[in-house]
């Protein structure tokens, strides 16, 4: 469920009209529900409070808007992380450090100080490498990183290509064959604290079966190494659960996740970790973009060109990704059109031959389910601007990223002198 309904004839994100939003910042523009977030969040939080111990991480990929942050952290959730700039970001929302999870393969030197500094709860570990590399670091100061080791279960997440990330072939974690020998050897350096296991396998997950599969395995792994005498008291069980992205799509509820993971994983003895973004924010977003001209085409069906383009909303030229487009105040009429932005690519394309409202030049639409993976992916190319984000409580909304003009990214530009 989301708070973006027609009411009197307008799309209104919970009690505020679009058109009121569109009137006082311009488009395109992202607009978040505040109510969506909050109730998204506690419905992840209420399917995993039958379990013993354990702590939920937002993924801040999904939407590192601070405001969106702040009420994360006011629900009681940490940081999953995967760069120095992202762990800044939990820290400014107020996020504790030792709610924090450190993930990436590419930590860097710095960020690893970045992490050992902030006091984080959890360090991913990638690599064997990586984690000789941060166990001296924090020996050097007398320090005991804590640390998870991320293994990869070979388990394909049945999702799309680009963001399945537990086949053998994907870079993330270590092969769970050689996990066990990989966990001794950290766990015997000075400066690592070897606390549990990690497994992420994918994103935008449409069945529970690869995550059961791979939380089997990541079980076994975990008998195996405390028959080797190890000490494991957390396992990270990563995120990935999808959204649907069209109307009338059917995904298992968190609900259903959480009664999966008791089954599975209830026995284990240890603080079970989430890593939750786009279930939690991907439908409590849209892009508000307005209609600049209907054109027509050879095939029959018009372009409807938009003025939110592939550098504001990737996922489509990135994924073919699927996102539902709704004029704001429909008449009741429909048209089959190509829907397309400005950008001088023919991939700046959002669908083809899609049944949508009758649009006009001039029309106000929304991209639907634009909460994640939205303006954190987007780019300046074609010298566009950023857009501004908003968020809407109740009757009222506040501006809570600016947009960022193409002159004030030309300003940040040099010329040297010899160029002069």
């Amino acid at each position: 469920m989301d708070h973006f309904a027609i009411k009197n004839g307008v799309m209104h994100a919970e009690d505020l009209p679009l058109t009121a939003i569109a009137d006082a910042v311009g488009t395109p523009v992202y607009v978040y529900s505040r109510a969506t977030l909050e109730r998204h969040a506690q419905v992840f939080k209420q399917a995993l409070a039958h379990l013993p111990k354990a702590h939920i991480a937002f993924a801040i990929k999904a939407n590192p808007n601070l405001a969106v942050l702040k009420v994360m952290q006011r629900e009681g959730l940490g940081a999953d992380v995967v760069s120095g700039g992202e762990l800044a970001r939990a820290l400014a929302a107020g996020m504790p450090g030792q709610d924090i999870v450190f993930s990436g393969v590419g930590k860097t030197a710095t960020e690893m100080v970045q992490g050992l500094d902030a006091g984080i709860g959890q360090f991913n570990i990638e690599s064997e490498e990586e984690g000789v590399e941060l166990a001296a670091i924090a020996a050097a100061r007398g320090q005991a990183a804590s640390c998870a080791l991320r293994v990869n279960p070979d388990v394909d997440a049945r999702t799309h290509e680009k963001i399945s990330t537990g086949k053998a072939e994907n870079k993330f974690g270590v092969p769970i064959d050689r996990a066990a020998g990989i966990y001794a050897r950290l766990a015997a350096l000075p400066g690592m604290d070897m606390r549990g296991v990690a497994v992420h396998i994918g994103s935008q997950l449409q069945q529970l079966q690869p995550l059961e599969d791979a939380f089997v395995k990541l079980g076994g792994l975990i008998a195996e190494l405390r028959a080797n005498g190890q000490s494991v008291t957390h396992a990270d069980l990563g995120g990935g659960l999808g959204i649907p992205y069209k109307a009338g799509e059917v995904f298992p509820s968190p609900a259903d996740y959480g009664q999966m993971v008791g089954r599975v994983c209830g026995n284990w003895d240890v603080t079970l970790m989430f890593e939750p973004g786009r279930v939690i924010c991907g439908n409590a977003g849209v892009l508000l973009t307005r209609v600049v001209r209907v054109k027509r085409s050879s095939n029959g069906a018009p372009f409807v060109v938009v003025d939110a383009a592939m550098n504001d909303l990737a996922r489509p030229a990135m994924y073919g990704a699927w996102h539902d487009f709704d004029a704001v105040e429909p008449n009741g009429s429909r048209m089959v059109a190509n829907i397309v932005g400005p950008i001088c690519e023919t991939g700046d394309t959002f669908a083809m031959g899609r049944d949508i409202d009758a649009l006009e030049a001039g029309d106000l639409a929304v991209f639907r389910s634009a909460g994640a993976y939205g303006a954190t992916m987007a780019s300046s190319y074609n010298s566009r601007g950023f857009v501004c984000e908003v968020m809407v409580d109740g009757d009222k909304f506040a501006v809570v990223a600016d947009r960022i003009l193409p002159a004030a990214i030309t300003a940040a530009e040099r010329v040297p002198d010899w160029l002069e």
